[in-house]
């Protein structure tokens, strides 16, 4: 059987917002490369279990249950710490800030 990843998502680069990156994810890894089709020109793989399945899971804990429970070998990637500074706009325009320009 395939090795499955168990990971948290990151968050998505094209929007602002955290959705979808609350749940751990457990997705299988490809069993063999992708190939392309001599006629139509597309990509495919006969691997279904890389391609079309992708389980969430609430918790890291409900994840490893799930693939141990079903013997599935996994890798678990534990996401790095995120360290956010808060700002206001009003700092943009604080007296000791230092400007980009010159007068």
């Amino acid at each position: 059987m395939n090795r499955a990843r168990i990971y948290l998502p990151p968050k998505s680069a094209m929007q602002s917002g955290w959705a979808k990156t609350r749940e751990w994810v457990l997705e299988f890894e490809p069993a063999m490369a992708k190939r392309i089709d001599p006629l139509m020109g597309w990509t495919g793989s006969g691997d279904m279990m890389a391609s079309q399945v992708r389980l969430s899971f609430a918790t890291r804990e409900e994840a490893i249950a799930y693939a141990e429970k079903h013997g599935i070998a996994f890798d678990l990637e534990i996401p790095t710490e995120r360290h956010r500074r808060p700002k206001a706009y009003a700092d943009n325009f604080r007296a000791d800030r230092r400007a980009n320009w010159t007068h």
